[in-house]
């Protein structure tokens, strides 16, 4: 079987089959990544231990930190406890929760209500604050586009200007880092050539 023949294959098992875990079996959480296609889990006790991937998974399907895998255990490992046999995606998870298959740790936990509350009312005055404190930081300008959405090229130093009501001559400019005085060393050289 060639390379690419194995690799649809293994693709097609994982995304196609919906698997329910055998006797022996067990659902576990991927809680990082340990190296040589090691992976530590967490069970549904939340017992940690290593489980490796089978080589027919190596370099045609990844996992990462948060995902679920079904595994097979290992009687006679020390430090690897377990081998990955099915790795789990949303739909799959799905078909195991509906047949009530899924481990009562994994499934995400219900806020009571007073907490969901005060969370809400949080978010509120944040909100609130938020809009606040956009509201003054306008300048008089009152521009039709807004510029928050733009893409913030995260690559380039942030220049940030200090202005301050009580300087004395000696002091301005020290308050500015970069762009005013760019401007001056600007504005110095078209005089010259003038």
């Amino acid at each position: 079987m060639s390379k690419t023949t194995k690799r649809k294959h293994v693709t097609r098992e994982v995304l196609e089959e919906f698997v329910l875990p055998k006797e022996g079996q067990q659902i576990v959480k991927v809680v990082a990544g340990r190296g040589n296609n090691l992976h530590e889990v967490e069970n549904e006790n939340g017992e940690k231990f290593l489980a490796s991937m089978p080589s027919k998974f190596r370099k045609n399907v990844w996992i990462k930190r948060g995902d679920f895998v079904i595994v097979d255990p290992i009687s006679e490992g020390l430090k690897v406890k377990a081998e990955i046999s099915v790795i789990l995606y949303p739909d799959q998870i799905k078909y195991i929760k509906e047949e009530g298959h899924w481990p009562e740790a994994f499934s995400p936990k219900r806020e009571e209500p007073e907490k969901r509350e005060e969370t809400e009312l949080s978010d509120q005055m944040e909100h609130q604050l938020n809009l606040q404190s956009n509201d003054e930081c306008l300048d008089s300008e009152t521009d039709s586009d807004n510029d928050d959405d733009l893409f913030v090229n995260t690559n380039r130093p942030v220049i940030t200007c200090y202005y301050t009501d009580e300087s004395t001559s000696d002091e301005e400019g020290e308050d500015c880092e970069g762009e005013e005085q760019l401007e001056e060393s600007v504005d110095g050289k078209d005089s010259k050539q003038d």
